[in-house]
């Protein structure tokens, strides 16, 4: 069993914050929200400063700092940059989005972000909310529309747990709506999700349905990510049709555009106007002080992704990263591979999976055809969406697995 997976918990939420944090066994754990993924230069630099054995990224574009001598004194300073601004709220504040942000489609989500993150911490009654209810504003490439949060916004209305619902114009006040329903409709029951319900989602919609008559209805059967090509700006080509500026000069290895859909590489877009986005892979999703401290330098906006990525956004030019250790190669082997803390962070961890995953990584030359998951115990924390090959240590090496 997935450690995502439900089966009537009577246990109270126990996810970590910057004040809540997890006794682990090298010490204790702090994680901070970043909606969005998105972290200011100043941010970056006040988490570089606590980290001893690296920023963790989650997959929900959040950070982990571990073994804390001062949970304290990181809690305050991480106000003082502005990663708490809710102590009630701030374990609620599970915001993904695409990381390009509409530069390609149109649909700008990151001022939306902001608007929900606001609106959030405002409402009293939704700090109540699980640590584990996740919202998401896709921008029309379908990235984490694929994710499966609880309630997702799309240009033509919300995903209650990756099911449709047409609401034409729908925005941050039906998402707060949803998550209030969600509420009401749990109970005590236990649940952390809305597909945690039985019928969640049609119990949502009804809920919805009954507070706008005049414009929700309930959508016909479509993809998840779906999106009508009308909706797509004529001035915005697939990246694979624009030429890179004379100014960017991108290596052979790093000049393959990034395809958003997909969005576990690593690559360079060319947006409209002349300017570059660059992702780069956080081999193992553990950034260093000095990956750190080095973005925080760059004339760039920085957002984390649920990929474990770091996309660079409005660049005049693509960057030079070499020997920083972030990954630009959409053919390195580190594209599409993940690993849990593993021991010795982690007590239930069978094996030092971040020692063995790198190992493993070191004997390929090119990235591996799906997915690959290192899981130090059938938690298998962090498991990645969608098709993967999982390798779950026994205590007696590896038991590799195809979800």
């Amino acid at each position: 069993m997935s450690i995502a997976d439900f089966s009537g918990r009577l246990r109270p939420d126990a996810c970590p914050g910057a004040l809540q944090t997890h006794a682990a066994a090298d010490g204790p754990l702090a994680r901070i929200r970043l909606p969005g993924g998105a972290v200011t230069p100043a941010q970056l630099r006040e988490l570089a400063a606590f980290c001893t054995g690296g920023i963790e990224l989650t997959s929900r574009a959040n950070v982990q700092v571990r073994a804390l001598e001062s949970p304290a004194l990181f809690a305050g300073r991480m106000a003082a940059v502005g990663l708490l601004p809710s102590p009630t709220h701030e374990r609620v504040r599970n915001i993904v989005a695409s990381p390009l942000g509409g530069r390609l489609t149109g649909f700008a989500t990151h001022p939306l972000v902001e608007e929900l993150d606001r609106a959030l911490c405002a409402r009293p009654d939704l700090a109540e909310l699980p640590g584990r209810f996740l919202f998401a504003l896709d921008d029309g490439t379908g990235d984490v529309a694929a994710l499966g949060a609880d309630v997702t916004l799309v240009e033509d209305g919300v995903l209650l747990a990756g099911t449709p619902f047409s609401m034409p114009g729908a925005g941050v006040d039906v998402l707060l709506a949803a998550a209030a329903a969600f509420l009401a409709e749990r109970g005590d029951s236990g649940a952390w999700r809305i597909a945690e319900l039985p019928d969640g989602p049609a119990r949502i919609a009804a809920r919805l349905t009954s507070a706008r008559p005049a414009s929700a209805r309930p959508a016909s059967a479509r993809p998840a990510s779906a999106r009508p090509a009308s909706a797509r700006p004529a001035s915005a080509p697939p990246a694979s049709a624009r030429p890179h500026p004379a100014s960017a000069r991108p290596n052979p290895a790093s000049a393959r555009p990034l395809h958003p859909e997909r969005a576990r590489g690593a690559g360079v877009v060319v947006v409209p106007g002349g300017r570059v986005a660059v992702e780069a892979v956080v081999p193992l999703g553990r950034l260093t002080a000095a990956q750190a401290r080095l973005l925080a330098t760059l004339d760039a906006q920085v957002r984390l992704t649920p990929w474990r990525t770091v996309v660079l956004l409005d660049l005049p030019e693509i960057p030079d990263l070499t020997g920083s250790g972030l990954v630009t190669d959409p053919d390195s082997p580190w594209t599409g591979v993940s690993a849990c803390t593993g021991s010795p962070g982690c007590a239930k961890s069978l094996a030092d999976v971040q020692h063995d995953a790198a190992r493993w990584v070191a004997t390929r030359i090119h990235r591996p055809d799906l997915p690959v998951h290192w899981a130090g115990c059938e938690r298998r924390c962090g498991l990645p969406k969608g098709p993967v090959i999982e390798m779950v240590a026994t205590g007696d090496g590896y038991q590799e697995r195809q979800k």
